[in-house]
Parts: structure tokens; sequence; C-alpha cells
């Protein structure tokens, strides 16, 4: 965390404050990039939860995977040249960067000398939520197409094993997307999916919108959770202190859930709207495909991601994220600042994700038809 800190402080630009010296300036950069930085860390849970390159050179990286091999005995006088089958088979996958992705804002001088706040400093921190919203969706939606997906190492008796999808529920009803009994079902089910397909235990978690991740906790008591014996902010907080079957669980409204983002309400779902929910609250699944502009991978579109996922469990190989420039603060200064009267704020990342290895991710649903593979 700290070398992120400092490569970020290291790419900010003047902001235009001539008036003030050299340490001065210095501070009031690393204290203005703390803020939106400090906002993009407290928002963006998936970085951490797959695997992570960061490109030096070029517009892509290639991950390999290695599909299994075996074990057979030598006979006396043979050489030993490699298995006969030739395992283990080996796929390459590219993950290539999407475009410059980037949130602004303009401060106009005058508004920010009548004001009683610290402006800047709350629109920088504005700034690191839009793009770690983004950041997640990508990476969520990379790993549901990777639970849909067969593996792509396929080679002559050596088929790999693909993604899970499993049913939360048994009825027709979106409401079973926030059982507790059926969700502990449907984790203990991906649990031993994962264990039969030889996926590693290591890093196993959950994402699940936060009104079925309090679900899991009201009945803390008797439906199979671990860590039961916490409590407070810490159990409240949907930061993987609680597990069931080994499975850290997290919270986000950044998950595919129902056809819309982190929450549905109405229809079959039991769940009542809490009432003036504004525009950001539950929007509609956008199209991210190769076809959309500035996107370089393949996300889906919003028909493709389907209406009755409602969740993901994984390990960290299901998915990787490439970065070519991590979050990062730009400020105008000097004569356009002058100009303008103003500075705009500029928040830019640029990353790029896709499923790597599908057989360690599960992507839970609704109703009887499970979501298509694209």
């Amino acid at each position: 965390m700290a070398h992120q800190s400092t490569d970020l402080t290291t790419n900010l630009v003047n902001l235009g404050q001539s008036n003030l010296s050299g340490d001065k300036r210095a501070l009031y950069l690393k204290l203005f990039s703390g803020e939106m930085f400090k906002g993009f860390q407290h928002n963006a849970i998936a970085r951490d939860m797959v695997m992570k390159r960061t490109l030096k050179n070029g517009k892509s990286l290639q991950f390999i995977y290695t599909g299994r091999t075996t074990a057979e005995y030598h006979t006396p006088g043979n050489a030993i040249l490699g298995n006969s089958d030739g395992a283990p088979p080996v796929a390459e996958k590219t993950i290539t960067v999407d475009d410059l992705l980037i949130s602004s804002a303009f401060v106009y001088d005058l508004d920010e000398t009548l004001s009683h706040y610290d402006l800047r400093s709350e629109i920088s921190r504005k700034i690191g939520y839009a793009l770690a919203e983004k950041y997640d969706r990508l990476i969520f939606r990379a790993i549901a197409r990777g639970a849909r997906a067969a593996s792509p190492v396929s080679a002559t008796n050596f088929v790999e094993p693909g993604g899970t999808q499993i049913r939360v529920g048994a009825t027709t009803n979106e409401s079973d997307a926030f059982s507790s009994s059926a969700l502990v079902a449907a984790f203990y089910d991906a649990a031993a999916a994962m264990d039969e397909k030889g996926v590693s235990s290591d890093g196993r978690c959950a994402v699940l919108n936060p009104r079925q991740y309090y679900e899991l906790i009201q009945a803390v008591g008797s439906n199979g959770l671990v860590n039961r014996d916490a409590q407070g902010s810490a159990l409240q907080g949907g930061n993987g202190i609680i597990e069931i079957a080994g499975i850290k669980i997290y919270k986000s409204m950044n998950i595919p859930f129902l056809g819309k983002y982190g929450t549905k309400y109405a229809g079959t779902t039991g769940q009542t709207s809490p009432g003036n929910t504004g525009s950001f609250i539950g929007p509609a699944l956008d199209n991210a495909s190769a076809a959309t502009a500035g996107i370089n991978n393949d996300y889906g579109t919003a028909a493709e991601i389907a209406a009755t996922s409602c969740g993901l469990i994984f390990q960290r190989e299901a998915a990787a994220c490439v970065e070519a420039i991590g979050p990062q603060v730009q400020v105008t200064s000097g004569d356009v600042s002058v100009i303008y009267q103003g500075d705009v704020i500029l928040g830019r990342l640029a990353m790029g994700a896709d499923y790597l290895n599908p057989a360690a991710a599960v992507e839970l649903y609704v109703g009887a038809t499970k979501p298509s593979a694209f």
C-alpha cells in the first residue's frame, strides 16, 4: 500500500497555486492526492482479490495457465523424455489494457473562495469513488464470464475443468437470492466444486450485495457461519470477517445482480425499496463488450450478463488484471488556471481484466435456467 501511495504522489501535476512555496506545494499535493487515493481504496475491493500485474511497456500482458500432468512407472532401459501423453498442456491468456479511464471536475475559484469547506478534497475523494466503481464492475463481470466458460486448456485426454454455476434456492422467485439458508447451501456446494476441480483453498472469497450479506449475519447463530464471535463494526463491515466453508465474504454494490448493479427491489425479490434511491442505486447493467467504445476486452453486453446472476464466489486465479496507469490525480496549472479562473481536477487510470482459470470462478444465479456463456 505504501508503494502505491508513493507512485501516486510522484505522478501528480502541479496544482497551479503559484503563490505557494515549494514545501507548501509539495505538502498540498500529498494531502490532495491522498484524498483521491483513499476514496479509491475505500471503494475498490476487487483489486486485491485477483491476479494483478503492472504493465511497463506495450498494450497487453500474457498470462499462462498449465493443466495437470500424471505420474507413470518407468520401464528399465527406456529413455525419460517427458510423459508419453505430452502433459502438462499450456494455454496463454492475453489481457489488453482498455482505453484511459477518467473522472474529472472543474473547480471555479470563486466557488472555492466562498465555500466553508474544503471543496477540492471532497471532489477528489468522489473522483476516487467513481474510478473504483468502474474498476470493480469490470473485474466482477470478467469473473462472471469465466464462471460460464470451459477451460482454455484442452488437449487430448486432458480436458481441464471449467467454470461453475450454482443455483440458489429451488423456486423461480428472485427472493431466493436473499435466503440465508439457500445462500449457505450454495456456498458449501461451491466449496465442494472447487475442491473437486483442484482449486487451491488459499485466497477464496465471495462477493454479495449488502442485503444478502446482512441476511447472513442476522442468522449468524444458526446457519453455519464461521467466526461467529466477531461482533460490532467488524461483523457489519462486510470486509471478509466472516466465512462459510473457508470462503471469506465481502459485500459490494458493483456485482451484477439480477440485471442491475448491486441491488434490485420489488418484483419477486421480496425487497422493498427504501425510497429516494436516486439515479445511482441499482442502475441497469451497461454494455461492456469489446465492441463498446474504450473497451478492448470482453466484459459482455447487458443481455449476456443476464438478469439472474446474484453473486460471485472465486479464488484469486479466477481472473487477472493488468494496470498500465494506476489511480492518479492531475490538475491544471499556470496560465490555464488564470484563463479559466479555476482548475480541472482529473483522476485517471488505465487497466484491463479478463478471466484466467475458469475452474476458480463460481457464479450464483436464481431461477431454473442458468446464464449462458459468452
